[in-house]
């Protein structure tokens, strides 16, 4: 075996988060109140003042994105397969069906070309995912929905902080929804937020995050709730809490300052090293506009497995951005073949990438690989 462990990912908080958490529980309330709509008023103000919903997962808030379109039985919603099933259960959770598509290969980014062809009456909604903190051609992206005439979710739990031509992700596009949990380029612990510049679905977001009880975040924000109201749709339990924003509204001061150069600074060091190795193939990624969540490389020839094992032995732990989910038994078993994802999926080992980690791991991680595959 090798030294000390390098991890694939991590939370990186400290002092101020914990100090920003007891405050919270020395007030004595825990649940969603003051703290959420301080995080919520921030992230507007990061997103160009467009409305935001914060929620206690990211997962949620795609499904209550999607609910608040109205998506719901019989309906489809187009999606790549290369991604965490999350994107895939949020879609089944509102009662629709996930629509797999092939991605393009230089970037693991949604292939319109393959999307059209599994255009059918029944198509709603197109979800984009922002795989490995790329957004790829939203120009494209959105001429392609607005020619269907398909609502546009972006699942960009990656992507927070990146930019397109110069606008945050977020602060422009149709629906956007982002993920807080513990390894993400920002965090709450768990959490995630619902960014839109529609007021209908910020409304109905807001009231589905609190089973479906109309008007009660007004309540909450106050340190109040409802005790007579009305509910007309299927509500979750679905909330962010007081700790969960506090330890956002910590991560949100941090992030121009520490967490975005710094994982920049790693993705462009990993970059500059890989780049002419022989047998390694990068994705396509602008790092600066891109601000990366995580750094997959693609291992050519079947050299993945061998390699992967070299960096276990060593202690440097790796993953694999995704098992497809075409191939998972609920979402088909593999009976549609996506040659570039599977193709993808065999290549592709994801390298670790987080704000502790050091120019001296990553100088050991690169070493390993290039003595691997010499």
């Amino acid at each position: 075996m090798g030294g000390l462990l390098i991890r694939l990912s991590k939370s990186v908080v400290g002092k101020q988060e914990i100090a920003a958490v007891t405050t919270v529980l020395e007030r004595g309330f825990l649940g969603m109140g003051g703290e959420v709509r301080l995080f919520e008023e921030e992230l507007s103000s990061f997103f160009s003042s467009r409305g935001v919903v914060c929620v206690n997962t990211g997962t949620a808030a795609l499904q209550l994105a999607l609910q608040a379109l109205s998506v719901g039985p019989g309906d489809e919603v187009l999606v790549p397969s290369l991604t965490y099933v999350a994107s895939f259960q949020a879609i089944s959770a509102c009662g629709a069906t996930p629509v797999a598509c092939d991605v393009d290969e230089r970037n693991g980014l949604l292939d319109l070309e393959d999307a059209a062809r599994r255009l059918t009456p029944r198509t709603r909604v197109v979800m984009p995912v922002h795989y490995a903190s790329s957004v790829g051609d939203l120009d494209a992206l959105y001429g392609f929905a607005a020619r269907h005439g398909l609502r546009v979710v972006e699942d960009a739990a990656h992507a927070f902080g990146c930019e397109y031509k110069g606008q945050r992700i977020g602060g422009i596009g149709d629906v956007v929804c982002f993920s807080f949990d513990g390894i993400k380029n920002i965090t709450s612990g768990e959490g995630g937020a619902v960014v839109t510049s529609d007021a209908e679905v910020l409304a109905r977001v807001q009231d589905c995050r609190l089973l479906g009880v109309e008007k009660d975040s007004a309540k909450r924000y106050v340190g109040e709730r409802s005790w007579e109201f009305d509910v007309t749709e299927q509500g979750w339990r679905y909330h962010m809490s007081d700790i969960m924003a506090a330890i956002g509204r910590v991560q949100l001061r941090r992030f121009e300052q520490e967490f975005k150069p710094r994982r920049i600074q790693l993705a462009q060091r990993y970059q500059a090293m890989l780049n002419e190795v022989p047998g390694i193939v990068l994705l396509d990624a602008d790092y600066g506009p891109t601000v990366p969540h995580i750094f997959p490389i693609r291992i050519l020839d079947g050299q993945r497995e061998k390699v992967r094992s070299e960096l276990l032995e060593k202690n440097v732990q790796v993953g694999i951005h995704y098992q497809p989910n075409h191939l998972l038994t609920k979402f088909g078993g593999g009976k549609v073949s996506l040659p570039v994802t599977e193709l993808l999926y065999r290549e592709l080992l994801s390298l670790p990438l987080h704000p502790d980690l050091t120019e001296s791991e990553v100088d050991q991680i690169v070493a390993t690989i290039r003595n691997c595959l010499s």
